[in-house]
């Protein structure tokens, strides 16, 4: 079993930067596949970013390719998300996930994770 806390959101202005922690505990992330998920009010919960339990593969959602970077640091059992020129529309409370390493690719599918933190928010004006 693994416990996911985030932190890092917070209020930014449109074309600025958080930086995105989850750190892990209970067992080392790099038996999962580790994703971000967001939810927008009254919007359902989409996938953000992953990257696989092996750490040579990734994913990113359209919306946030070129803009958004997904990392882990094993030593720490911490994962990132590095989100840049953030827009109005990535305001949102952005979820940590892990799911068990099967598949070279992190999947995209919400029921595909079984460990998920409480959520950190981003705000972001316009």
């Amino acid at each position: 079993q693994v416990q996911l806390v985030e932190s890092g959101g917070g209020l930014v202005q449109a074309g600025g930067s958080l930086r995105l922690s989850c750190a892990a505990s209970g067992r080392t992330i790099a038996m999962y596949h580790m994703t971000w998920f967001r939810q927008a009010p009254g919007k359902e919960r989409e996938v953000v970013a992953g990257i696989s339990y092996s750490g040579q593969s990734t994913y990113y959602a359209d919306s946030v390719k070129g803009r958004f970077t997904i990392s882990r640091d094993t030593a720490n059992n911490t994962v990132y998300l590095q989100m840049n020129r953030l827009k109005p529309e990535d305001t949102a409370v952005y979820f940590c996930a892990a799911g068990d390493g099967m598949g070279s690719s992190p999947p995209t599918g919400i029921g595909r994770y079984r460990y998920w933190g409480q959520g950190t928010q981003v705000t972001v004006s316009s």
